[in-house]
């Protein structure tokens, strides 16, 4: 057994040994320059190998080695300061750090609990998510999120949350009624549906109806942007597309650039105000807030709003999904190419003129083609879009790495293709 196949808790896809990065490309051990034109898991955003970076999480780790989540540190005040003064809807007020996504919609889901029994709400426990979705890893979280696959083996386990229509407000309306709005605590919604719906986006009026129906009913309204927060779609906060504030926002992968393992919960001061009217807090995680991980963060932070690297973001998204058009709007497996700034998603199919899929094979044979040809997209993909690539490289990505990436792109999905489809 090699030592790459070691390290895999199960067997899969182990292509080369990781050794460093630089910019938009990951290094390996042998000398392979692989081209991430998914930021890994569409993560990345101020790109690898940035020395800043190191001399931040250096000079952290001089001073303390730990301190308990609650106490504040200069470390933690200035990254919570910066978060709420200069990235987030002013009408969040209160920032809880945690340590990464999954744990950011965990207690983005108790706060609502919290903040429902604080008024007297018992029967209030569930969180209605769409049915396309994906929302973390923990029980709690693939309960409220709706990716099949990653949902089934775990079906006793898995609470009764509601499910409702993903695109239609009228339809997503419907289902919330036909649940009963008085055993909800919160809905969560990804401003863009990533990996489960390849960049999947609603009508236009979906979240302003979907917001006024919380307001109306006291369900808590929470913005899923772990994947699109701190800049990824071309703004600060993908809520700013939308024209909604939320009552909680989560927000994880960018805020940690690929550096550092972090996330935050912000909330409207309402929220928090009746939970402590209550007596009640929130419990921390043991890890939230190292010392290391908020340095990092504060230092990603910084380097996004020196570079500009958000408008960056939009630029850059704009000229890829030009390309991708260019090169694929007459693809015959290719149904659509969505999304906003550098979150960019391609629903996959066998044949568009008919609407049939592969059912998933085909998103289990990219990755093959695109690591043979030093690439790599993120995959996705769930049981209403199978199989989709999302692209989301890191911002500092330029025009002829694009072309580079969107050319990789083609040649692996036709060679792909043509291996299912001989």
């Amino acid at each position: 057994m090699s030592r790459e196949s070691r390290y895999n808790f199960t067997p899969g896809l182990v292509p080369f040994t990781v050794s460093g990065g630089e910019g938009v490309y990951l290094h390996t051990s042998d000398g392979r320059k692989i081209l991430d034109g998914g930021g890994g898991a569409i993560v990345a955003n101020i790109g690898y190998g940035r020395p800043e970076i190191a001399a931040a999480a250096t000079e952290a780790l001089t001073g303390a080695a730990y301190v308990i989540p609650p106490w504040p540190t200069e470390n933690r005040m200035r990254l919570v300061e910066r978060i709420l003064d200069r990235w987030v809807p002013a009408e969040l007020t209160r920032c809880f750090l945690v340590s990464g996504g999954s744990e950011s919609v965990d207690t983005a889901m108790r706060i609502a609990r919290h903040y429902q029994v604080s008024k007297g709400r018992t029967d209030r426990w569930r969180v209605a998510g769409r049915v396309t979705s994906y929302h973390g890893a923990t029980i709690a979280t693939v309960a409220v999120g709706n990716h099949d696959a990653r949902r089934a083996p775990f079906g006793p386990l898995l609470a009764d949350h509601p499910k409702i229509n993903s695109l239609s407000a009228d339809a997503a309306l419907k289902d919330l009624e036909a649940a009963d709005p008085s055993t909800i605590s919160a809905v969560i919604l990804e401003p863009i549906i990533g990996s489960s719906g390849g960049a999947l986006m609603s009508d236009d009026d979906y979240w302003p109806r979907i917001r006024e129906f919380c307001t109306d009913h006291d369900i808590l309204l929470i913005s899923d942007e772990v994947m699109t927060g701190y800049g990824r779609t071309g703004k600060k906060m993908a809520v700013e597309h939308l024209g909604v504030t939320p009552d909680i926002l989560v927000a994880g992968k960018g805020l940690g650039g690929g550096y550092a393992s972090i996330g935050a919960v912000l909330a409207r001061e309402s929220v928090v105000e009746s939970i402590a009217a209550a007596n009640d807090s929130v419990m921390f995680f043991t890890s939230s807030g190292m010392e290391v991980n908020v340095a990092i963060a504060d230092r990603v932070l910084q380097i996004l709003e020196a570079e500009d690297l958000v408008n960056r973001s939009a630029r850059m998204g704009a000229y890829l999904m030009a390309r991708l058009e260019d090169e694929f709007s007459d693809h015959p497996n290719v149904a659509d190419i969505r999304g906003r700034g550098l979150l960019v998603g391609m629903e996959l199919v066998k044949d568009r003129s008919v609407g049939t899929t592969f059912n998933g094979a085909l998103i289990k044979e990219l990755p093959h083609e695109l690591l043979s040809r030093d690439c790599w997209i993120y995959q996705g993909g769930s049981a209403h879009y199978p199989d989709n690539l999302l692209f989301g490289p890191a911002f500092v990505i330029n025009e002829s790495e694009i072309d580079q990436l969107v050319a990789i792109a083609r040649a692996a999905l036709d060679a792909a293709v043509t291996k299912l489809s001989p």
